[in-house]
This record gives structure tokens, C-alpha cells and sequence, in this order.
């Protein structure tokens, strides 16, 4: 049986992959469902049928209230911030060429946390309000992101990037950023040490509107942005002579690109925290369901990032009730065997 499909439309041809659609649509099943529950969870519940009908505007007014001015803004912030991480890390993972490339293992997020709180511990004034504008909030994280991940990947680079390398630098650069970052707290606004926690272990507790619309351009653009370069991502795997030798400009692509991935990690840890192990997990998830080729790979890598960031909230939500768990914290204890599993499975 054949696997692809081809589509033709003028001078424009493509291969549908048919088992990547049907992942994508299990998987958008599957997040509709979990968002579904999640939005019915909490001190009032509401059963999923009251959820839909309060979400298109013909539920009771009080449950129109709780889904979509209070409910809605963090799931939907969970999602992009997912979705962000998990493609953000599956680029990295392709330029680098190597499996346990992920935005927080190699100090992005690091840096974008300490962007993040120098951004706000500047531009706050002594009634705590921010003197400029949230939206600048994202592209202050990507310059963090992006100056992070061009240190690690130039002081790993020997005549390649191994992965020892890159996981001791990565790990090492995270730790002086985080003593950075501890350091603008204490001498930033007092109510940035109140969310330090944000950042250190990753939360979407207190999301609301404008930091969603402020999200979502970035991520849903620059994933949109990685599917279109999908190709590139494809050339990068087969090594920098091959690539080269079809006509590949490497060093501009790959530069590129970690632009793109900074930008991704950057944004999503603007407002939820350095969530950890999702920009490793997702990827490798995506490659076992549908392969290697970007093309089917990013969007599904997304879908499952967002899957896992909002099924974390949801969990940390509601199971100890009424203490919240950030969802970091069950990302990485689902994450931190997985990195280990596959730092043995490499090792030679």
C-alpha cells in the first residue's frame, strides 16, 4: 500500500503523507478532548457538554464566565507554550544532529529566563508597573534564547558537535545563568522573587488574554515559518558535506534556524517558565509515530508538545486540589528518565 499521495496545483506539487494526516488528527482528537476536560475541571464543575455549548456563547451565564474569561486563557496558553517548546527543540535537534539536543538542555531557556526578568527588572518602575509595553515582553526572551544558543553551540563545536560536549556546556552555562538570573531578582522589584518560581520550574497559573494574544503570533507564525522550511531541516540531518554538496548554504541555513528555534523557546518562556524536557520528549515521541521527514514531523512534534504541556496543567490543576503543581514539575519527572534513557542508549 502506498504510503504518500501525491497533490498537484499548477506548478506546485506535494506528497501527502497519509499515516502523518491521520496523527495529526488523533492527535487534534485528543487535544480537543483533554482541553474539553480541563476546561471542566476545577472548583465548579462543569460537565463536557456544558463546556462546548458555553464555549460557542449558548451555555448558562455563569459557566460562560469560568470557561472563557477564566478557564480558556490558560489552556490555550498551555497549548502555544507547548506546541512552541516541542517544535523549538525538534529544529535544534535537527541542526545539531543530535538526540538530545532540547532549548533547556542547551541553556535557552536558561537564557530567555534571564532576559525575561532583567527585561522586567529594568522596565519596572517603583510602583511595579512596566514602563514600556508587555508585547516587547517575547522579543526581549528571544535575544536572551538566541545569545544563549549561539554561546553553547560555539563552545561546543571541536570539528563537530558531540553530545557529551553540548550536554556539559549546555548544563554548565545553565547553571551561570541561573545564578544570574537569582541575582536581577535580588536587586529587581520585590514582586519578581513572588514568581521566581515561574521560571524555575514552569507554570501557566494566572494566564490571561493579552498574554495569549501575545503569544500566539509568534508561536502559530514561526512553527508555520519551520513547516515551510522543513526541507532544509531535512538536508541539515544528512551532514554539512552532503548538504553542501546539493547546493545547501549550511552555516546560513543552520544559523537561521536557531534563530527561529531561540525565537520559539524564547516566547513561550516569556510567560510560562522554563518548562522542562518538553522540546526533548515531543520530538522523539513524533519520530517513533510518524519518522524523520520535517514535513509530517513538526506539526506533529507540536501537537504532542502542546498535548503534554496542557495534560501537566491539568494534572497539577486538579489532582491536589486546592494546592496547585506547576507543570513543570510533572514535565520533568516524566522528562528527567527519558533524558537518561537516551544519554545511555548514546553514550558510545
Amino acid at each position: 500500500m502506498n504510503r504518500y499521495t501525491p497533490l498537484r496545483w499548477k506548478r506546485v506539487s506535494l506528497l501527502v503523507d497519509k499515516k502523518a494526516v491521520a496523527a495529526l488528527g488523533a492527535f487534534l482528537l485528543l487535544v480537543a478532548g483533554v482541553a474539553i476536560l480541563s476546561l471542566g475541571s476545577g472548583d465548579m464543575s462543569i460537565p463536557p457538554a456544558e463546556v462546548v455549548k458555553a464555549l460557542f456563547g449558548a451555555g448558562e451565564g455563569m459557566h460562560e464566565l469560568v470557561v472563557r474569561s477564566f478557564r480558556l486563557p490558560r489552556i490555550l496558553l498551555a497549548l502555544l507554550a507547548g506546541m512552541a517548546l516541542a517544535a523549538s527543540g525538534a529544529v535544534l535537534q535537527g541542526i545539531i544532529r543530535n538526540p538530545l539536543a532540547s532549548p533547556d538542555l542547551m541553556g535557552i531557556t536558561g537564557g530567555a529566563s534571564l532576559a525575561v526578568v532583567t527585561f522586567l527588572t529594568v522596565f519596572s518602575d517603583r510602583a511595579n508597573a512596566l514602563t514600556v509595553s508587555i508585547q516587547w515582553l517575547p522579543l526581549a526572551a528571544f535575544l536572551g534564547a538566541f545569545l544563549m544558543g549561539t554561546i553553547v553551540y560555539a563552545l561546543a563545536w571541536k570539528g563537530g558537535v558531540t553530545p557529551l560536549r553540548l550536554v556539559l556546556i549546555g548544563i554548565g552555562l545553565t547553571h551561570a545563568v541561573q545564578a544570574l538570573t537569582t541575582i536581577m531578582i535580588l536587586f529587581g522589584p520585590i514582586y519578581l522573587a513572588t514568581q521566581v518560581h515561574i521560571w524555575t520550574t514552569g507554570s501557566v497559573n494566572g494566564a490571561n488574554w493579552n498574554q495569549v494574544t501575545t503569544l500566539l503570533p509568534w508561536a502559530l507564525l514561526l512553527i508555520a515559518w519551520i513547516w515551510i522550511s522543513a526541507r532544509h531541516l531535512n538536508i541539515q540531518e544528512l551532514g554539512d558535506a552532503i548538504a553542501g554538496g546539493v547546493g545547501s548554504r549550511v552555516q546560513r541555513e543552520r544559523l537561521f534556524l536557531l534563530a527561529v528555534s531561540s525565537a520559539l523557546a524564547g516566547s513561550a518562556v516569556a510567560f510560562v517558565g522554563g518548562i522542562g524536557f518538553v522540546g526533548l520528549m515531543a520530538p522523539h515521541i513524533g519520530r517513533r509515530i510518524v519518522g524523520s521527514s520535517y514535513g509530517a514531523l513538526v506539526p506533529v512534534s507540536a501537537l504532542i508538545g502542546g498535548f503534554l504541556v496542557l495534560g501537566a496543567d491539568w494534572i497539577g490543576r486538579t489532582a491536589f486540589s486546592p494546592m496547585e503543581v506547576p507543570a513543570g514539575v510533572f514535565t520533568s519527572a516524566i522528562g528527567a528518565p527519558y533524558f537518561i534513557y537516551l544519554l545511555l542508549r548514546t553514550r558510545n
